[in-house]
């Protein structure tokens, strides 16, 4: 019996919850290294800010990559189903 492949859709969602991974990890990675440099250059009331702004963007990303793991977990239990884009 040949595998299944995903479909057109699922291709498209699997696509664009990889790119939202990619893109908030990169926000992420960079309000990180800004607050650890803050420690040094920064007011308590700045350090702050930078912090607030991390972990708001910290949470997006969890919500971001908990989303590509359901997809994931979905897609995995299908029956006969092989993942490809071809």
């Amino acid at each position: 019996m040949p595998p299944k492949f995903l479909s057109r859709r699922a291709l498209e969602e699997l696509g664009s919850l990889q790119s939202s991974v990619q893109a908030l990890t990169q926000g992420r990675n960079l309000a990180f290294r800004i607050l650890m440099a803050s420690r040094f250059v920064a007011i308590a009331s700045a350090q702050r800010e930078f912090w607030l702004e991390f972990a708001w963007l910290d949470q997006e990303y969890r919500v971001a990559v908990r989303r590509l793991a359901q997809f994931c977990q979905q897609h995995r239990n299908a029956p006969d189903t092989r993942w490809s884009n071809s």
